[in-house]
């Protein structure tokens, strides 16, 4: 493999672990600055337009949102829920009207007719966080509570619900190359979390479609700092991620959007990528469709990332 142009990844990366000044990794949520804070998104007490969202919280303190209520004969919904990547995150501001959750509701209105989004996605929500709470602010708690009501008022109207959720867990480890020494303890306790949000959520609507998204592989830009062992030990973990999806999909009679075959996550054949040289298919598309290239380091999708994953779910649909 080539390696070119990333060549202050190796620094960049000691102070993002360290925080030191610039930029500090908190996995699939929120890229913080030392100089500057976040956006805030508005409280989340409207009511929906036929097109329009409930936008996501964006941290603690945040105000729960009201329940919405139809806006039109024969109007729906679609409730985004999960981490970051629900929420639309980029570049220190969620946009929960963007991401993959609006790409994903036009598709559905033009499946169903007019479709309201409703987005719960927090980024920082971790498996545990979403089931008890403490990333975000929701009236009923957490976001899985908050959920279980919107489903309790709407399951009749709602035509789909979305899930990401689990990146958050792992992330952490990400640094050392998802080593399993890290990830195994994380692993487990996202193996008995997912199930029980995937299972509540079916009893809170059991005839609405589920789709869970699994993840990409951000920590491929590791291979860039010189050990391509890190890189792909990492597609290892993630693998491992996804598998537990797919099992709490499954369990819970629910569908995986796979975002993890849309980045070709496993595929190496070696591809030309401008400013960085010739480099494996799966980090050629972590270059290209997130924001972890040079000089930003960060874990989210980009508009075209996002827009990968919004057909990955988009296939699903029924």
């Amino acid at each position: 493999m080539t390696r070119r142009a990333v060549v202050a990844l190796p620094a960049a990366l000691a102070l993002l672990l360290v925080g030191g000044g610039v930029v500090a990794f908190a996995g699939w949520g929120k890229s913080r600055s030392t100089a500057s804070t976040t956006s805030t998104q508005p409280a989340r007490t409207a009511t929906p337009t036929t097109s329009g969202t409930i936008p996501a919280p964006t941290g603690s303190g945040s105000a729960g949102p009201a329940s919405p209520e139809p806006t039109a004969a024969g109007s729906g919904y679609y409730l985004a829920l999960g981490d970051s990547l629900a929420a639309g995150f980029q570049l220190g501001v969620d946009h929960p009207t963007k991401g993959y959750a609006g790409p994903v509701r036009a598709a559905v209105e033009g499946r169903h007719g007019t479709t309201a989004l409703v987005n719960l996605g927090c980024s920082g929500e971790t498996t545990s966080s979403m089931l008890d709470g403490g990333s975000c602010s929701y009236a009923k708690g957490s976001q899985l509570a908050q959920a279980e009501q919107f489903l309790r008022d709407h399951a009749a109207d709602t035509h789909l619900v979305t899930l990401d959720i689990g990146g958050n867990d792992v992330a952490r480890c990400g640094f050392e190359g998802l080593k399993p020494e890290c990830t195994k303890p994380a692993l487990a306790t996202l193996s008995g979390n997912l199930p029980k949000i995937t299972s509540r959520l079916r009893a809170a609507a059991p005839n609405v479609q589920i789709v869970l998204l699994n993840y990409y592989d951000p920590f491929l830009v590791l291979d860039l700092m010189g050990s391509s062992g890190l890189g792909q030990t990492s597609v290892t973990e993630l693998t491992k991620l996804n598998a537990a999806i797919d099992r709490s999909a499954k369990a819970s009679s629910a569908t995986v959007a796979d975002v993890a075959a849309a980045f070709q996550m496993t595929v190496k054949t070696p591809v030309e990528v401008k400013g960085v040289g010739t480099v494996p298919t799966n980090l050629a598309r972590i270059l290209q469709w997130t924001w972890m290239a040079a000089p930003r380091f960060d874990f989210h999708a980009n508009d075209t990332g996002y827009a990968v994953m919004a057909t990955a779910v988009e296939k699903r649909l029924h």
